[in-house]
């Protein structure tokens, strides 16, 4: 069996997913902060406006950790969380705080996961967004 090597998210690819999702959030009148985490989790970049809310920057380093864990949308993960739902008791399994709220977005490159990027500050669906936009100009 052979396995093709996947290039891994680098300082740039970092940037210019902030970058993406800085642009997004501002054409729609929106300060937010990002976080992006490699594929290990560990933080590759970080942009908090000062303008922004001074929480933002932890909610967005959680979305972005919550999305890389479970290799999911956030928003695709609300309805598991719930009382009754199959992941009720995920956030204390794993041991870290985890935000499951629109925002997150793992990062994919040749169908695996390389990383994640996570926004906080605006509304959910907005930030979803954002960060849509960013995993998409990456691409």
């Amino acid at each position: 069996m052979s396995t093709t090597a996947v290039t891994p998210l680098s300082t740039q690819d970092a940037e210019t997913l902030v970058a993406a999702a800085r642009s997004a959030a501002e054409a729609a009148g929106v300060t937010v902060s990002v976080t992006v985490l490699d594929a290990g989790g560990h933080l590759l970049a970080f942009r908090r406006d000062d303008r922004a809310v001074l929480i933002s920057g932890e909610t967005s380093t959680r979305k972005a950790y919550t999305a890389l864990q479970l290799n999911a949308p956030t928003a695709d993960l609300v309805d598991l969380v719930k009382p009754e739902g199959p992941f009720h008791t995920l956030p204390t399994a794993l041991n870290r705080p985890l935000l499951f709220i629109a925002g997150g977005l793992p990062v994919q490159r040749d169908g695996r996961l390389i990383g994640a990027i996570g926004v906080g500050g605006g509304a959910p669906e907005q930030d979803h967004d954002f960060a849509t936009a960013a995993v998409e100009a990456l691409a």
